[in-house]
């Protein structure tokens, strides 16, 4: 495969996040989804409305997201929606929650290692292209968290993330923290989620990954461990896999900093590099990347 393009800056801004999205030359066709991670209640590092703002009001979408499988303030739609407004997501933009209300929309998964199909919310049908704003940081069940888990976890309805999360064995969020899978399997299942999502929007998909507040644990958790490493930078590609393939070589790069270590140790502890390699073997992005730094 031909390598994939993959923009790099260390500047952190909100408005650097939108030059590096220009950058990709993509054109959103119809209605965009814009997919981004909303933050747990109590959680201190995800990243708030404004930071995104100028980036979303230029691509001009509806923010989604689905609701949880574990307990907390977003698994169910009516609180979920009340954390929502909390932390001012549908004060500045339009918003969906996209399983808030069933039947889940399936999808087929095209020759996946463990799964056949995946469930996301139904709204998805509403959208042609999509945006992934993801927050690249570390996380307890996969080793890490960055474009493929937002494409897989994050527009996986409940009961998808109940299937991702024990490999296809239940969809039931009730059961399914007693029927975990092993690590390769939870890794395969969400490469094969992923590929369902980006097959369906056949490929008109951008990706941005801030490499920001990097602790060891995800915004799903309630308060997160605080940031381990120095914030890195923003990273802007079309490929999924590359991008995510980036943050992680950029992470193994950072070996004068004195939380590296402790995130490794998370990465490698889950096999977080895995999700990466399966995804790679389903043939839609590529671990092979030029780096295009961006002053």
């Amino acid at each position: 495969m031909e390598k994939a393009k993959v923009y790099f800056t260390k500047t952190i801004t909100k408005e650097k996040v939108l030059e590096m999205y220009e950058l990709l030359g993509f054109k959103p066709k119809g209605n965009v989804a814009i997919k981004l991670h909303s933050g747990e209640k109590g959680n201190q590092n995800f990243l708030r409305p404004d930071f995104w703002k100028p980036v979303i009001d230029k691509i001009g979408g509806t923010v989604v997201e689905c609701n949880t499988a574990y307990p907390g303030a977003r698994n169910y739609t009516d609180i979920h929606r009340r954390l929502i407004s909390e932390h001012e997501w549908d004060k500045y933009f339009a918003f969906d929650l996209m399983d808030a209300e069933g039947p889940d929309m399936e999808l087929p998964v095209h020759n996946g290692h463990i799964l056949k199909t995946n469930l996301v919310g139904k709204n998805l049908k509403n959208y042609d292209s999509m945006v992934v704003l993801a927050h690249f940081k570390g996380h307890p069940c996969a080793g890490y968290g960055g474009a493929l888990k937002q494409l897989s976890i994050g527009i996986a309805s409940t009961r998808g993330k109940s299937l991702i999360h024990s490999a296809g064995t239940t969809d039931d969020q009730n059961i399914v923290w007693d029927q975990m899978a092993s690590q390769k399997d939870f890794c395969e299942s969400m490469a094969d989620a992923a590929e369902s999502v980006i097959s369906y929007f056949k490929g008109n998909i951008a990706y941005i990954n801030v490499m920001k507040n990097i602790s060891v644990d995800c915004d799903c958790c309630s308060p997160a461990e605080d940031p381990c490493m120095e914030d890195i930078g923003i990273l802007a590609s079309l490929d999924p896999v590359a991008i995510d393939q980036a943050c992680i070589d950029l992470i193994y790069s950072k070996t004068e900093d004195k939380g590296q270590k402790h995130f490794l140790e998370r990465l490698e502890s889950r096999g977080g590099i895995h999700t990466v390699e399966a995804a790679e073997e389903l043939g839609y992005g590529n671990r092979v990347y030029e780096l295009i730094e961006i002053a």
